[in-house]
Order: C-alpha cells, then sequence, then structure tokens
C-alpha cells in the first residue's frame, strides 16, 4: 500500500506567510483609527507586532481587527491610468482572530506586524469586503 504525504502546499503557504510578515517594508499610512471602531491596541497600526497582540485585551484586539479590516478592505490602487482597481481582500473576523492569535503565540514572530499577517491571509483565504 502507498503512503500518503501531508499536503505540501498548505505548509509552503503558511511557512512564506511567516517569513514575510516580518519585512519592515511599511506600507500601511493610516496611523489614527476612526472613533467608532472602538477601543484598539494603542499603537499606530502600521507599528502594531505580535508583542502588542499578545499584550493586548480582547476588546483591543477586537478593536485592531476592526481596523485591519478596514485597511486591507479598501481601495486597491493600479498603476494603470484607473485610480482604483477594485478592493481589498478580507478575512473573516474569526479566521482573522485565529490567525493572528495562533501566528502570535510563536516565539519567532514576535516582531511580526500585524497587517503583513493579516493581508497575507486574506489574500489566500479572504473576499471582498462587503459596501
Amino acid at each position: 500500500m502507498p503512503q500518503r504525504r501531508a499536503p505540501l502546499v498548505p505548509a509552503l503557504v503558511a511557512t512564506a506567510l511567516l517569513l514575510v510578515a516580518a519585512d519592515d517594508g511599511d506600507t500601511v499610512s493610516s496611523s489614527r483609527p476612526p472613533a467608532d471602531e472602538g477601543p484598539q491596541i494603542g499603537v499606530p497600526l502600521r507599528l502594531v507586532r505580535c508583542t502588542d497582540w499578545n499584550l493586548a485585551s480582547v476588546e483591543e484586539r477586537h478593536g485592531t481587527l476592526r481596523q485591519l479590516k478596514n485597511f486591507a478592505g479598501g481601495p486597491v490602487v493600479g498603476g494603470g491610468p484607473h485610480p482604483a482597481e477594485g478592493m481589498g481582500a478580507v478575512l473573516e473576523d474569526g479566521q482573522a482572530y485565529d490567525l493572528l492569535s495562533n501566528t502570535c503565540k510563536q516565539n519567532y514572530a514576535r516582531a511580526f506586524k500585524l497587517y503583513k499577517i493579516y493581508e497575507r491571509g486574506a489574500s489566500f483565504a479572504g473576499h471582498r469586503k462587503a459596501e
């Protein structure tokens, strides 16, 4: 009987997400969240790292998830003649919470930026944000 192997693609995708999430090339421009998003981690979105996530309360985590969803689900700007090429991909709230919690509990991930983890996860498993 042939031996079954575990699917390699999901493991490679997860590894790539974790490695790229540590990149320091910031592209998030919004540092002040809208007031209606509730409590957030007390760091500008472009700077929030796994260490901040791990120290945050559940309410702060959910407020930060709303920030991430609003940012990632915003207009995708293209390089062509059209100013916007559509809307970005987002994760369901439960998916996003689990992704960040599972990634950030790893000791090596403490400096990973949340928006990079979120956007890369949404690019694989997300959907367009409902308007």
